[in-house]
C-alpha cells in the first residue's frame, strides 16, 4: 500500500470549510456561517483543490456550483469530520477528561424558564456552559454551523442525518386576555379581534408560524398589527388591555411578572357554528449530534424533564388556574 506524508492529506480546517460552502450553496452564505470574510473562504478552498489537484467548484455558474469532484470531497468530508468529533470525545472519555465548554442554544421562553436549571446542574458537573438565546431558525443555523453543541428547538430535524434528537415535552396553546375582559359565549378569535388586536409572535419564530397556520385552518382572518420575537412586550400589552395572544404556558411562566393582569383560557373556550377551537400544541426537542458528546445529551434532557415535570409544569398551572392536562398533553401519563 501506498504511503503518504502528513503534508498530503488536507486540514480539517480545510474540509470543513468545503462543507460549509456546499451545504450554504455558495461562498458568501457560508462566509456568514463560519463569521470569516468570502476573501478568506475562496483562499480556503483555492488552497484545498491545489493541495488535490483538482477543481472542486464550476466558476462558470453563478453561485459557483460543486463539480462531481466536489461532490465526491463533500461525502467523504462527512464521514471524515464525524468520525473526528467522535475519536475527541472518545479520547475524552477514556482519559476521564471532562468538556470544557459546551454551547447550548434556545428560544427567548426556553433560556428563561430553564437557564438557571441548566447552568446550575451543568456547572457542578465541571462544565462550562454557554447558553445561546434567539429565534429558532437562527438556532438551527447556528447548530448546522457547528457553532452550537445542541440546540432546544421545536423543529425535529427529522430529515438530518446523524442527529440524534430527544423530546422533551409537550405543550397547548392558549389565549391571553386583559384581566377584565368578559367573551361572550360561542365568540369566534375573529369576533374577539374587533374588540382587541391580536399581539402576535412574529412571523420570523417557528412559534409565530404556527400560529398564523392555525390561523388559518380556522378561517380567521386577523389583521395583524403588533408582533414581537419574545414573550415579554407581546404580554405587557395584553396585560395593559391592548390586546390578546394565544401563547404557550411556558411563554407565560417566562412572563409571570404580568400575571396579576392577565387571563387564560384554552382555546375550547371559543367556538364556531357550534363546535369548540380544536387545541394546538408544540413539542421541545433537544437536538445533538449522533455519536458526540458520550452521554451529556442524555443528562441534559434528563435535567429538564425533571425540572419540567417536578416544578415548572406544577408552578404554571397553579400560576395559569389551569388543569395540567389542559396545558401539557401527556404529561399525566408520564407520571403513572
Amino acid at each position: 500500500m501506498k504511503r503518504h506524508g502528513i503534508e498530503a492529506f488536507p486540514d480539517w480546517g480545510l474540509l470543513a470549510c468545503w462543507l460549509a460552502v456546499v451545504e450554504a450553496g455558495s461562498i458568501s452564505d457560508a462566509a456568514v456561517r463560519l463569521d470569516i470574510s468570502q476573501g478568506a473562504v475562496s483562499q480556503r478552498i483555492k488552497a484545498l483543490e491545489t493541495q488535490l489537484g483538482t477543481t472542486l467548484l464550476d466558476r462558470t455558474t453563478r453561485p459557483a456550483r460543486p463539480t462531481s469532484a466536489g461532490l465526491r470531497l463533500f461525502e467523504h468530508a462527512c464521514v471524515i469530520l464525524r468520525d473526528a468529533d467522535q475519536m475527541v470525545e472518545s479520547v475524552r472519555n477514556v482519559t476521564g477528561a471532562k468538556r470544557i465548554i459546551v454551547r447550548i442554544g434556545c428560544v427567548d421562553s426556553f433560556a428563561a424558564v430553564f437557564g438557571p436549571v441548566l447552568v446550575r446542574e451543568l456547572s457542578s458537573a465541571s462544565h462550562q456552559l454557554r447558553l445561546w438565546s434567539g429565534i429558532t431558525s437562527a438556532l438551527d443555523t447556528a447548530m448546522e454551523a457547528r457553532q452550537l453543541d445542541m440546540v432546544v428547538t421545536t423543529n425535529s430535524f427529522a430529515a438530518s442525518t446523524g442527529i440524534r434528537r430527544d423530546p422533551l415535552f409537550s405543550e397547548q396553546f392558549v389565549v391571553a386576555l386583559p384581566r377584565g375582559l368578559k367573551v361572550p359565549r360561542n365568540s369566534t378569535l375573529s369576533d374577539l379581534s374587533r374588540r382587541l388586536p391580536l399581539i402576535r409572535f412574529s412571523s420570523r419564530s417557528v412559534i409565530g408560524q404556527q400560529v398564523d397556520s392555525y390561523l388559518m385552518a380556522n378561517s380567521d382572518d386577523i389583521e395583524r398589527t403588533c408582533e414581537f420575537d419574545a414573550s415579554d412586550p407581546m404580554l405587557a400589552l395584553v396585560a395593559a388591555g391592548l390586546g390578546f395572544a394565544i401563547t404557550t404556558p411556558v411563554c407565560l411562566w417566562q412572563s409571570r411578572l404580568y400575571a396579576p393582569d392577565i387571563r387564560v383560557v384554552p382555546l375550547s373556550a371559543f367556538s364556531r357554528h357550534g363546535s369548540g377551537y380544536p387545541s394546538i400544541s408544540r413539542t421541545l426537542y433537544l437536538v445533538s449530534r449522533e455519536g458526540e458528546l458520550g452521554t451529556l445529551p442524555a443528562d441534559v434532557s434528563e435535567i429538564i424533564r425533571h425540572a419540567f415535570e417536578s416544578q415548572i409544569s406544577t408552578a404554571t398551572a397553579r400560576l395559569l388556574g389551569i388543569r395540567h392536562a389542559e396545558l401539557f398533553p401527556g404529561l399525566d401519563k408520564a407520571r403513572e
